[in-house]
């Protein structure tokens, strides 16, 4: 099977897809990225990525290397020239090549890369049982809402969770209020309302959390953005969202079973709503 990258002008296989060994992303993690989901050749919230990405350049001060109109159809075409039907296409843009340096000296040419990967999808097991978690302190640098390609903290989170038997770690603030997980965002139902940490330095906004928000205002579910801890009064469900996750019950984080160690109604209710839109994005559509 050749797959086809787009590197910094052209499309290339991908096994002949490189970039320079000065290049800021390699030697500082200078740089931000995204993940979009496409299915049956319909992208999910495509224009909320990329305004996101174009937020995240701004950032950090690297210009977008070319228009969003253009970058919608390098995406596009991207999808387009890889064999998945169901797609997972990845945009990195770093500050571009220069030699090894702090101190950036002089306007660079950013790099651009983007790819196609299937799309991965939770296990059966998974969506029935639910998933576990564990919590960590937050070592990560201290402006979460740029979406950066500097991942080494979750990396690390990641390895832990996994050595521990888990499936996420959350990240905690100072006084233990959840924050969001490696790669996730995470909610919790307390008293009968979907809770998540508001949107500030801390947190990422991220798309699919997003889209659990909007699903949970049109079933009539109260939402409440705020600080919020593992050990509330009237917790009755945990969940995470992504954009390979969709919505994903936790049952279980540390040694505590949240309520009956079973996925709960509200997860179970917004994955199958957000599953239903994924399903609506494969029907034909001439406007894709």
């Amino acid at each position: 099977m050749t797959l086809t990258a787009w590197v910094n002008g052209e499309f290339l296989p991908l096994a002949d897809a490189t970039v320079h060994i000065e290049d800021r992303g390699f030697q500082f993690a200078d740089g931000v990225y995204e993940v979009i989901a496409c299915f049956g050749g319909t992208f999910l919230d495509l224009q909320a990525h990329l305004h996101r990405l174009e937020q995240s350049c701004q950032a950090i001060a690297i210009e977008l290397p070319c228009c969003l109109a253009e970058l919608e159809q390098l995406i596009r075409q991207t999808y387009q020239r890889n064999p998945y039907d169901d797609a997972m296409l990845y945009v990195q843009i770093t500050r571009g090549v220069a030699p090894r340096s702090h101190l950036i000296k002089a306007k660079l040419q950013p790099t651009m890369v983007i790819t196609s990967r299937a799309l991965p999808m939770p296990s059966d097991e998974q969506i029935t049982q639910g998933v576990t978690a564990i919590t960590l302190s937050d070592i990560r640098w201290k402006r979460c809402d740029i979406k950066s390609i500097a991942l080494l903290a979750s990396v690390l989170g990641k390895q832990e969770a996994t050595r521990q038997g888990a499936d996420e770690a959350f990240w905690l603030d100072d006084v233990g209020h959840v924050l969001e997980g490696c790669a996730t965002n995470c909610f919790a139902v307390i008293d009968g309302a979907l809770v998540t940490h508001p949107l500030d330095q801390q947190v990422l906004g991220g798309i699919t959390r997003d889209m659990a928000l909007r699903l949970a205002a049109e079933q009539g579910i109260a939402i409440e953005q705020r600080p919020w801890h593992l050990h509330e009064a009237g917790l009755s469900e945990c969940m995470m969202s992504s954009t390979t996750n969709a919505i994903m019950p936790v049952c279980k984080i540390n040694d505590q079973i949240i309520a009956t160690g079973k996925p709960g109604a509200v997860s179970i209710l917004l994955r199958q709503q957000m599953l239903k839109t994924f399903e609506a994005l494969k029907q034909p559509n001439e406007t894709n």
